[in-house]
């Protein structure tokens, strides 16, 4: 692999449902390092393309490279295994756990593999997920308390950490402040931007414009099940966006260099 080799690239990634489309030929590449945003109205193929990406839904065509070689997932767990770690809107954190036990939920650490019956290596697990939450800049005061009583800011910081610690490839965020106030936004935008630092490829999928022009490189616009262009965002405004989104806009009209290069 090169640096110009894509980190992901996808050509006509096709998903029905019986007679419903729901994605069309999307066209879609990431570069290493680079953070970008897809964005779309409800029912624009957003979720479906993350899906079809994550191996939680096969594609009816279509081929996904992970650095330059075409992979196919057979699950969301091949998916992970590969290097793609995903955090869902539902985070899919375990309340009543500790934070090492929900870091390192299905990867335990063990002293003594025996199955059901293995001997979990706490420390070993405490200790890395200490590392892993200073690696994003992520501060909980007690590692022992369950999530429970954690704030959902928190816990989406836990959740990222946790993506950033085990991605060997990439990281797919789906509307990761979607329930946060203010305050607890502000600070899982300043772990992504942190995560950009540390050279980490990223998709973000977001409702929150002025989210996708602060975090993102680059913004893929989805409409009605197509990937209909890509812009960077130091090269568009949130209102040419919205037009491109609502269809106000033609993509035809833009810029040659809004042409989709995948």
């Amino acid at each position: 692999m090169t640096s110009s080799t894509p980190v992901l690239q996808i050509s006509g990634l096709t998903k029905h449902y019986g007679g419903v489309k729901a994605l069309t030929d999307a066209g879609f590449s990431l570069m290493p390092g680079e953070h970008a945003a897809i964005v779309g109205d409800n029912g624009a193929g957003k979720s479906t393309f993350v899906r079809l990406i994550t191996g939680a839904e096969s594609p009816n065509a279509g081929d996904i490279r992970l650095d330059g070689r075409k992979v196919s997932f057979a699950s969301p767990l091949d998916a992970r295994e590969q290097g793609i770690e995903t955090v869902y809107q539902t985070l899919a954190l375990a309340e009543d756990l500790d934070v090492p036990a929900n870091i390192f939920l299905g990867r335990e650490i063990t002293r003594l593999n025996l199955g059901p019956l293995s001997i979990l290596n706490h420390k070993a697990m405490r200790e890395r997920s200490t590392a892993m939450l200073s690696t994003t800049g992520v501060k909980i005061q007690d590692m022992s308390e369950s999530l429970r009583g954690m704030s959902g800011g928190q816990r989406q910081c836990v959740a990222i950490a946790r993506a950033a610690g085990f991605a060997k490839k990439l990281i797919i965020l789906d509307e990761p402040t979607a329930a946060l106030g203010v305050a607890e936004t502000a600070r899982v935008e300043q772990i992504i931007k942190g995560l950009k630092q540390q050279g980490i490829a990223l998709i973000i999928v977001s409702h929150n414009l002025r989210q996708v022009f602060e975090l993102a490189d680059r913004v893929w616009v989805f409409r009605q099940g197509r990937i209909i262009c890509q812009r960077l965002t130091s090269q568009t405004h949130p209102e040419e966006i919205v037009g491109l989104i609502t269809g106000a806009i033609d993509p035809a009209s833009l810029p040659s260099e809004a042409a989709l290069v995948c």
